[in-house]
């Protein structure tokens, strides 16, 4: 495997290896388990897919990808380091320099008060960068909307302006919640196209989903069912990106 796109990633191996991994959450009726002994590497070049059905776990590993969310038992590792070991410092650092997270709903990526290139510009501000914002329009087939309103935009223009806003801010790593959930079939094939775009351009792409298209897509495919890895990664249908 190749290098990815960030500057200081490590050279070969997976992005993410998780060991014996368990998440467990107190309520009121007593503990309940959100992943059970999960075993996995995320590989650093095409698109993986944490698949699933609902209440599966993906959206509870992806959290942990996102270094949101801790683990109660296990490890995980991000190119090499044990999470656990890092300060909340050092884990704010490393969401702010190398991941992006991207919502299934569109507007929780986005700045409705602000206009289209304005978000991009925030963006990249973000992660102390420049960034123009015409060139990654029309790279993502948005041409002309820089001055729009994000209200102006459809689902599926704000959802690709939401992972233009991730090529804006430098990042390396991609994880996304369910990005085509909430749009029509034409808007969710061009995010699907977006998504290829993104893994050729070397970034880590990691994405939640139970939509047989984008499942096809993955060039990696992680099966989850109550919490737990349902039969290992498999190759995915799509071509490796």
């Amino acid at each position: 495997m190749s290098a990815s796109a960030g500057s200081d990633s490590t050279v070969g191996g997976p992005v993410f290896r998780l060991r014996s991994v368990g998440v467990e959450y107190v309520t009121p009726a007593g503990p309940v388990s959100g992943l059970r002994d999960v075993a996995l590497d995320v590989a650093r070049t095409g698109v993986t897919v944490l698949a699933g059905p609902s209440g599966s776990g993906k959206s509870t590993l992806l959290r942990l990808l996102g270094l949101v969310e801790r683990p109660t038992t296990g490890t995980v590792a991000f190119d090499g380091t044990d999470v656990a070991s890092l300060s909340h410092q050092r884990r704010r650092e490393l969401r702010r320099r190398r991941l992006s997270l991207v919502f299934q709903n569109p507007l929780d990526n986005l700045l409705p008060a602000l206009s289209v290139g304005e978000n991009l510009h925030a963006a990249a501000e973000s992660s102390d960068r420049d960034c123009v914002p015409e060139e990654i329009l029309a790279d993502l087939g948005l041409d002309g909307t820089a001055a729009w309103r994000i209200g102006a935009l459809s689902g599926g223009q704000q959802q690709r302006l939401a992972f233009g806003c991730v090529l804006a801010r430098g990042t390396d790593v991609v994880l996304s919640d369910e990005p085509t959930s909430q749009l029509d079939s034409a808007s969710a094939d061009l995010v699907l196209d977006t998504l290829r775009r993104l893994a050729g351009r070397g970034l880590t792409v990691v994405v939640t989903s139970h939509d047989p298209e984008l499942i096809a897509l993955g060039t990696h495919v992680v099966r989850l069912r109550d919490g737990a890895v349902d039969d290992g990664p498999v190759d995915g249908g799509g071509p490796d990106a």
